[in-house]
């Protein structure tokens, strides 16, 4: 018997969905080494894992607007970033058994790719890109709220990144450059200084704040920047 036909269809059963376009459910699990040395380059689910990474993030925020529905967008985006991060999805992948159902080269299986992050992590995106194709976005959601309901306990019960992860995250999302930070005064005694910092996002007016130390000041400038605009951590 093929073992890997079986986990095929184990893979299957554990998402609830038989795949009416089997060549895509063949493409979601074949690793890009399967082509190694080929004449011809072979089909692989590298583009596959590029609509999937979409497909999780949309899925993903949808979700988390929904559990979170008072949330700001800076304590939703670190959430957003765990859900669809490469262990997040590795450990999915596992919980699933998708290892067995993988098409790698042989010597890619030899040395463990089966429980390769990276390999897991792209086969968890491939899939609900093809979920998507196959079955719609109802489909894709259905499974990925069933695959991912650990990790967003996980995420939900998880502390808040500190403010300057936040501010950062905050203005990415704004579609801005990275924040700047400067030391603009210092004074006190060497044993307990007091440091002045700005914070500058473009675009926006710049915020000070003090703190006992440089770092201590950027994250009390940061935190007052995101209460500022409404943002909080």
């Amino acid at each position: 018997m093929d073992r890997r036909a079986v986990a095929v269809g184990d893979l299957e059963r554990r998402i609830g969905h038989t795949f009416q376009d089997r060549q895509l459910l063949e493409l979601a699990l074949t690793h890009a080494s399967v082509g190694d040395g080929a004449k011809t380059k072979l089909g692989d689910n590298e583009v596959l894992e590029f609509i999937g990474d979409r497909v999780l993030g949309l899925l993903a925020a949808e979700a988390l607007a929904e559990r979170f529905p008072k949330a700001k967008e800076g304590e939703l985006a670190p959430r957003l970033n765990a859900l669809v991060s490469r262990e997040t999805c590795a450990r999915v992948s596992r919980a699933a058994n998708v290892g067995p159902a993988l098409r790698l080269s042989a010597s890619s299986s030899k040395i463990g790719g089966r429980e390769t992050d990276s390999i897991l992590a792209g086969a968890a995106e491939a899939l609900m890109a093809a979920l998507y194709r196959d079955g719609g976005l109802e489909t894709a959601r259905r499974v990925f709220l069933d695959l991912w309901a650990d990790e967003f306990d996980k995420a939900g019960e998880g502390k808040p990144r500190d403010p300057k992860t936040a501010l950062q995250e905050w203005a990415q999302g704004k579609g801005k450059p990275l924040p700047t930070y400067a030391v603009k005064d210092r004074k006190g005694p060497d044993h307990a200084p007091v440091f002045t910092v700005q914070v500058t996002v473009v675009g926006l007016d710049p915020v000070f704040a003090e703190g006992r130390s440089r770092q201590e000041a950027e994250k009390a400038a940061a935190k007052a920047l995101l209460e500022r605009e409404g943002a909080g951590v």
